[in-house]
């Protein structure tokens, strides 16, 4: 699977899907904000469990789709697993406790981050999942020096 050059990543099955996240968590060496962008279906919750599980999580990956947040201990950082599909106002999210999400070292994972405006740490990488015939693409965006050496690291690999 390579990066085509319009930046996408074809995805043409969800054993792709989970390759991709596989890479990331090889290339993971410090904390990432990752938001999960892509309509219903398009692969958010899979790429999100795939990647925890290649970080070695030791349990079965949830859906946080009612709980909404979903916290792990990888083999080497907290990470912390939102799905905010289901709310309706980013004030929803006072009660979830979203202290632990500003340790510079975690992993978070939002599906549906645009629902949690202003009150989730800034995102380092965005991910944007979307129907590509009968597979999907994947579409990364950068917003931190942090994500730029994500994305370099994960395009030489």
């Amino acid at each position: 699977m390579n990066e085509q050059a319009d930046g996408s990543w074809p995805l043409p099955d969800e054993a792709a899907t989970a390759a991709l996240a596989t890479r990331l968590a090889q290339v993971l060496d410090d904390g990432l904000v990752l938001y999960l962008h892509g309509p219903l279906g398009a692969g958010k919750t899979s790429f999100a469990r795939a990647l925890l599980t290649a970080m070695e999580v030791g349990e079965r990956v949830k859906s946080p789709t009612y709980s909404l947040i979903e916290g792990y201990a990888t083999r080497d950082r907290a990470a912390w697993h939102l799905d905010l599909y289901r709310i309706a106002d980013p004030a929803e999210l006072e009660w979830l406790g979203l202290d632990a999400l500003a340790d510079p070292a975690a992993l978070v994972l939002v599906e549906w981050p645009e629902r949690g405006a202003g009150a989730l740490p800034a995102a380092d990488l965005e991910l944007h999942l979307d129907y590509a015939g009968a597979g999907r693409q994947a579409a990364w965006r950068a917003f931190t020096g942090r994500g730029e050496r994500l994305l370099a690291r994960l395009a030489k690999c």
